[in-house]
């Protein structure tokens, strides 16, 4: 690979480069987003409704080991996406090894933090005394994997950034298809309930991190890895924290979310909203999935392309992507508007969950097709190095407008549940006018920098020319 990659981001036609690494990156994360979808119809199914409200207590706690590996993968990728732009490999080597140091050293921190504290972790992310018995069997499993799904997802940011896009999506496939084969197994066969569950993700997440370890050191990977790239350097480490620390904070703001939401559905509406909730939240991650691959496929372009001066190659692939990022949004919006109870009801035989669920997935899911735009823009600014506009755009929608909405919404004209319901779709109104204006600011200094930078190259062609010229006289 290495080479031809390399040169395939800074040459080939943006569309289809984009279609390239974003085919194998979304379906990748589709099929990742499935098997939470079918890990929970399993759990539903087997276990019962107050076994789905375990795993929306355990589902923040998941995001936030997540965040933590999208912090230092994304970070790492984007050091790696402009080192690679800017022919300068050994920094791109020495970044690649700071970030496997630096994820076994948070991955040790989390899981042992995480059991020694997991009842007052669970009762603040907003368990009841009903619920907690299954969110404690399900987190304490995931918490002593967790190593494993952090190591793997943060590799496949740095292969993403080399441009080999299909080993990322094996690798996520590998995760998802075992895990949904072995949940019926575990759950069903050896009747290990949700315990089962957690088991499966487990054992799916090592194989992941096996078929990852095989590939880095294989000499395939254009990132050569040796002892002496994995001695700390706080340089990177703070750098790679500092652009990825964004991604970490939609994924913990997404944890805070999660304490604020399902505590004021645990007082508005009980058990059942959070159960409601737990399903309505696994299928739209789902939806967004899609997205999340069209943007991980434009991050490497436009990291590489900042890097290399190609400021044209960059408005273009922004383009692109918002453009298919919108259409997939759309896509999923269409599906969960027509059938919604067709979807809720794959979860659970309850009426009252299936009718409720139906009427709250239309009203959550109201305006996510703007949603594409929001992607685009964090990611933009994560890959071209702005840190704290990234910040910014990662923490707006979740943090900044939706948990103060969730938190004020109850409360006014007697709306209480249907007010948390409420909150979605306003939050999303208001974070794309925001993030269109950001958007449409650096898009403009981008445009600037390419017409400077076609100047000078018109300039120094000429200057040949002129030369060449003398030459002949």
């Amino acid at each position: 690979m290495s080479r031809q990659n390399r040169d395939e981001l800074g040459e080939k036609p943006v569309s289809k480069l984009l279609i390239k690494l974003a085919i194998p990156a979304s379906l990748a994360m589709m099929i990742n987003g499935l098997y939470n979808v079918v890990d929970t119809i399993f759990i539903g199914r087997g276990v019962g409704n107050l076994a789905i409200g375990g795993l929306t207590i355990a589902f923040p706690i998941q995001m936030l080991i997540m965040g933590f590996a999208q912090m230092v993968g994304i970070g790492a990728a984007s050091l790696v996406s402009r080192s690679l732009g800017a022919k300068d490999i050994e920094k791109a080597d020495r970044v690649t090894g700071n970030a496997y140091f630096a994820i076994f050293a948070l991955s040790l921190l989390i899981t042992t933090f995480g059991l020694l504290f997991i009842d007052p972790l669970l009762y603040t992310f907003g368990a009841t005394d009903t619920i907690i018995p299954y969110a404690r069997d399900y987190v304490r499993i995931v918490l002593m994997g967790s190593i494993f799904f952090s190591f793997a997802m943060m590799s496949n940011n740095l292969i993403r950034a080399e441009g080999n896009a299909k080993v990322a999506m094996v690798s996520m496939m590998i995760g998802a298809v075992l895990n949904i084969a072995l949940d019926p197994i575990f759950i069903f066969v050896f009747d290990l309930g949700i315990q089962g569950a957690a088991l499966a993700t487990v054992v799916a997440q090592f194989i992941s991190f096996l078929y990852v370890l095989r590939y880095m050191y294989s000499g395939k990977s254009a990132l050569k890895i040796h002892p002496h790239h994995l001695i700390p350097d706080i340089k990177i480490i703070r750098e790679i924290f500092a652009i990825g620390f964004s991604a970490f904070a939609r994924s913990s703001t997404s944890s805070i979310f999660a304490i604020v939401v399902n505590n004021t559905l645990r007082v508005f509406g009980g058990d059942i909203a959070i159960v409601i909730f737990g399903i309505v939240n696994r299928v739209i991650a789902f939806l967004f999935m899609p997205i999340i691959g069209v943007v991980q496929a434009m991050q490497p372009i436009a990291g590489y392309n900042y890097g290399a001066k190609k400021f044209d190659r960059v408005k273009e692939v922004v383009k692109y992507a918002v453009l298919a990022s919108t259409a997939l949004a759309l896509i999923g919006w269409l599906l969960g508007q027509t059938l919604p109870k067709y979807i809720i009801q794959a979860f659970t035989d309850d009426q009252y969950t299936i009718n409720e669920g139906a009427r709250v997935f239309r009203i959550v899911i109201a305006l996510i097709p703007v949603l594409g735009v929001q992607f685009v823009g964090a990611t933009l600014f994560q890959a071209i190095g702005k840190a704290a506009p990234a910040l910014f755009l990662s923490l707006l929608r979740q943090f900044i407008l939706l948990t103060p909405l969730i938190l004020i919404l109850p409360h006014l004209y007697n709306l209480e549940l249907y007010g948390v319901w409420l909150a979605f779709p306003i939050a999303d109104f208001l974070a794309v006018i925001i993030v269109y204006l950001l958007m449409k600011f650096q898009m403009n200094l981008i445009t600037k920098k390419a017409e400077r930078q076609n100047q000078i190259e018109m300039e120094q062609t000429n200057q040949v020319d002129m030369k060449d010229e003398l030459v002949f006289k």
